[in-house]
């Protein structure tokens, strides 16, 4: 712990899952693939070129590759729903990897007196074995997911529930993020935003007016500090 005491120690930083701490995109893709191919179709979604619809969630996915196919309709959607999650629970991890640097930032804000937390739109028990897979999940005091709460982000309760949950406080916290979804998050909370520029919006979250853009993990640690302070 720094010499900040035990008010410095509150300070908490929260972070997004998918597209912030872990490139997802693959694993998701082919969970979705993979229902196309039990309807008798190809693969309608390509890993790279759909990896920003990806972190939207499953239905976005599921929507994209049945508009592809000529056929709208919640309907669909909401059968192939839970195919979907079954596929990608069975292959949560084939792919999916931390993103470079993102182990070893997180480590020094918890060696630094940060209280680190997750809040996530991926349902809790998937984050929580996606966490465990990539050997991080230690690294966090708290974990909130889509189905914790009654509500999900952009909500800021699930925000607020990590936040508390990591034992910190919100009027001394951070989100880092890569989404509108993460931006609005942290509007709604009243407190600072970083998006990261290399999840798969890229550069271009900066048209989100985050209070720091995240060039790499390194240099994490310099900008929470300047956003709320030495832990």
């Amino acid at each position: 712990m720094g010499s900040g005491g035990v008010g410095a120690a509150m300070r908490t930083v929260i972070f997004d899952l998918d597209g912030t701490l872990a490139d997802t995109s693959a694993d998701l893709i082919a969970a979705a693939n993979g229902c196309f191919r039990a309807l008798g179709h190809g693969d309608m979604l390509d890993p790279v070129a759909d990896a920003t619809v990806a972190f939207r969630g499953g239905r976005a996915m599921l929507r994209l590759g049945f508009s592809r196919l000529g056929r709208e309709g919640e309907a669909l959607v909401d059968a192939e729903y839970p195919r979907l999650l079954a596929l990608y629970e069975a292959g949560i991890d084939v792919h999916t990897r931390l993103y470079p640097g993102a182990f070893e930032a997180v480590e020094a804000l918890g060696r630094a007196g940060y209280l680190l937390g997750v809040c996530t739109n991926k349902p809790e028990g998937m984050a929580e074995t996606l966490l465990t897979r990539l050997g991080v999940r230690g690294l966090f005091g708290s974990l909130v997911g889509a189905d914790t709460l009654p509500v999900r982000k952009p909500d800021p309760a699930p925000y607020r529930a990590a936040v508390e949950r990591a034992g910190g406080n919100v009027a001394r916290s951070v989100l880092v993020g890569d989404t509108e979804t993460d931006s609005a998050t942290a509007r709604a909370a009243g407190v600072p935003v970083i998006l990261v520029g290399f999840g798969p919006e890229g550069a271009g979250v900066a048209a989100l007016e985050p209070d720091a853009l995240l060039p790499d993990f390194a240099a994490l640690p310099a900008v929470v500090a300047g956003l709320i302070g030495g832990a």
